[in-house]
């Protein structure tokens, strides 16, 4: 061997082997990285702003915000208000079947496939609306893990909901129904005291909503109004003792 290629020989097994460790330490800044990201994603804020394929609108009360009929090609979330869903049938009469309040989605049937909406969605209140194209909620429902586990969650509480409406509606009073729904519409057990009722909510909309006619909302609404469960004050104000009417067998 010539000298130049046994001084080149020597300076190689000379110098450590690095190769292993510098990739270790490459993977390891990456998934740091990655960590970093995924820990900086905040999915209530990414509700809370716009961006690509996310507009703030604003709504009066009575405004529309999508009929029924109309292509189905993005998400709502309601950062301020309260909306209403209402469906017609084909023989003209509309029943209210959902009111929604700050912090809940609708619309999402779009990304299961729903090509059209199947009911209209109406401002009940002066509103703040995120509207969320299709693709981009569900590039970040795939993207961002956090982001999709708070979606999941909804979509699980809301169809715990659902049942429990059916169930209420096949076995319940219609004087239960309604003491249910107004706890509902208060936000009863969610932050612990119940709030003020949407304003100027008709009795027509409360029969709607619960399956009985509005002579006989009007009966138990006077009814729970002289037992203290209920009082009006510009708006409907509901008690947590309206609850014993729920439980009472």
């Amino acid at each position: 061997m010539s000298p130049a290629r046994q001084a080149n020989s020597s300076l190689q097994r000379s110098q450590p082997s690095i190769g292993p460790t510098l990739q270790t330490k490459r993977n390891a800044i990456r998934a740091s990285g990655a960590a970093k990201k995924r820990r900086d994603f905040d999915p209530h804020a990414f509700l809370a702003t716009i961006g690509e394929g996310r507009k703030s609108l604003l709504f009066q009360g009575r405004q529309t915000i999508f009929a029924q009929g109309d292509t189905a090609d993005a998400v709502f979330y309601i950062q301020t208000g309260k909306v209403k869903l209402t469906v017609v049938s084909t023989t003209g009469k509309e029943a209210t079947i959902a009111i929604f309040g700050e912090g809940d989605f609708f619309g999402e049937a779009s990304l299961a496939g729903q090509p059209f909406r199947m009911g209209s969605a109406t401002a009940m209140t002066d509103c703040v609306i995120l509207r969320i194209a299709k693709k981009a909620m569900m590039e970040a429902l795939h993207r961002e893990h956090e982001f999709s586990d708070l979606f999941v969650a909804y979509l699980l509480a809301r169809n715990i909901r659902y049942e429990e409406d059916l169930v209420d509606q096949l076995f319940n009073s219609s004087e239960k129904r309604l003491a249910r729904i107004l706890l509902l519409l208060a936000h009863f057990g969610k932050d612990g005291t119940p709030e003020t009722v949407v304003p100027k909510i008709s009795q027509e909309m409360l029969a709607e909503m619960i399956g009985t006619t509005r002579s006989r909302v009007s009966f138990f609404m006077n009814r729970f109004r002289e037992l203290g469960f209920i009082h009006y004050n510009g708006g409907l104000q509901v008690h947590s003792s309206l609850l014993s009417v729920v439980l009472h067998d």
